[in-house]
């Protein structure tokens, strides 16, 4: 209801995983599409670098939507709309999967009574509206109530926290047309564009939760070692990062990607700290500090497959259908179990994976009710 010249809406600040955003249930959201993403920019502050007269986080991770509802679908517990913002533009885009937003979706709804607790144990069924994927979700419920405290950590996040196991049921083609948009497992691009010289490079363009382009970090002149600040640093390979991003994007099916944020690139490199593959994850011009949820599940399938970027690169266990991809990323590692096909070994049939999450803060985020006075009639 409005509030002197401002809309209060009931909202949750949550951690997701490494990301960090406002959660919403759909009910208390204009049903108006163009409405409602002005809501969204106005309630994180964007268009401006720091988000000043918003709760964004002034970062891609920290400028987040979750909107949230009971599901319709037979089968499915909960419906999940993941929008992605940026600090400094007016975009709500809400093509692609969050995976680490996707963790809290359960104790969003769980916190504001929309669905209740099922023993010591949670385990509901999310349909994440953006890629019509399903998932099912496990959260500590002991006592009735979500548990955040725990003793399971993940690289990106201080400390520890209750376990959110994410059991992804259907991933490939997410937003691409299939797991291997282009038709191969490895294409080779001649990349022509302003301010550098041609080059030349063998990418694999998969999606199978994120649509991701993942190449060899030396193929652009880097180690795949660096650090965030140094990569994002460098104007030069950002360039021809983005060269590569629009034109390949035409053959993934993807049209003019300019104001997307997929598909996300992605430099590889041979794990130096024990894992599988050591990369670099950019979102899609700001190097991750990590690597997102979908994005990790992506690498991992390309890890497993013969003939990809990745073959030669990835230091892989010989025959093992329960591989587990330890995907190094610049503050650590994530681990992604995936479920092979006896019967064809290249075809993933499930991605598991761990996630923690937590309650920030509740209460209402306001906005003027020149961009929504808010609703004329009760829900």
């Amino acid at each position: 209801m409005p509030t002197a010249s401002q809309t209060a809406i009931a909202c949750l600040l949550m951690r997701g995983g490494t990301s960090k955003g406002a959660f919403f249930n759909a009910a208390d959201l204009p049903s108006d599409v163009a409405t409602r993403d002005r809501v969204l920019l106005a309630a994180l502050g964007s268009p401006d670098a720091r988000q000043i007269d918003g709760v964004g986080g002034a970062h891609p991770l920290t400028s987040k939507v979750a909107i949230v509802s009971p599901s319709a679908v037979p089968g499915v517990d909960l419906d999940f709309l993941f929008a992605q913002l940026q600090p400094d533009k007016d975009t709500v885009d809400t093509t692609p999967n969050c995976g680490n937003m996707l963790a809290a979706v359960v104790p969003f709804a769980l916190e504001t009574g929309m669905v209740q607790a099922q023993g010591d144990s949670t385990t509901l069924r999310v349909l994440t509206r953006n890629t019509d994927m399903q998932c099912d979700i496990t959260v500590d419920t002991r006592g009735g109530v979500v548990q955040y405290a725990g003793s399971a950590r993940i690289d990106g996040v201080p400390g520890s926290s209750a376990p959110v196991t994410i059991n992804f049921l259907d991933t490939a083609g997410s937003v691409c047309a299939g797991l291997l948009p282009t038709g191969q497992v490895k294409d080779r691009i001649t990349v022509r564009g302003a301010g550098f010289d041609d080059f030349t490079l063998d990418v694999t363009c998969i999606d199978n939760g994120m649509p991701l382009v993942i190449f060899k970090a030396t193929d652009l002149g880097a180690t795949g070692y660096e650090t965030v600040a140094e990569l994002n640093a460098d104007t030069v390979l950002k360039a021809r990062m983005e060269a590569l991003r629009l034109q390949v994007s035409l053959r993934m099916g993807l049209g003019d990607v300019s104001k997307k944020n997929y598909p996300k690139m992605t430099l590889i490199a041979p794990p130096r700290d024990g894992g599988s593959i050591s990369t670099r994850s950019f979102i899609p011009h700001v190097c991750h500090d990590a690597i997102g949820v979908m994005a990790a599940v992506t690498v991992g399938t390309a890890c497993v497959m013969s003939g990809s970027v990745c073959e030669g690169v990835a230091v892989m266990p010989a025959g093992s259908l329960e591989p587990v991809v330890s995907v190094e990323h610049p503050t650590g590692e994530f681990s992604v179990a995936l479920g092979l096909d006896p019967a064809n070994p290249q075809n993933v049939t499930r991605a598991a994976l761990l996630r923690t999450a937590r309650l920030l803060m509740r209460g209402e985020v306001m906005v003027p009710t020149s961009v929504w006075a808010g609703h004329s009639d009760p829900i």
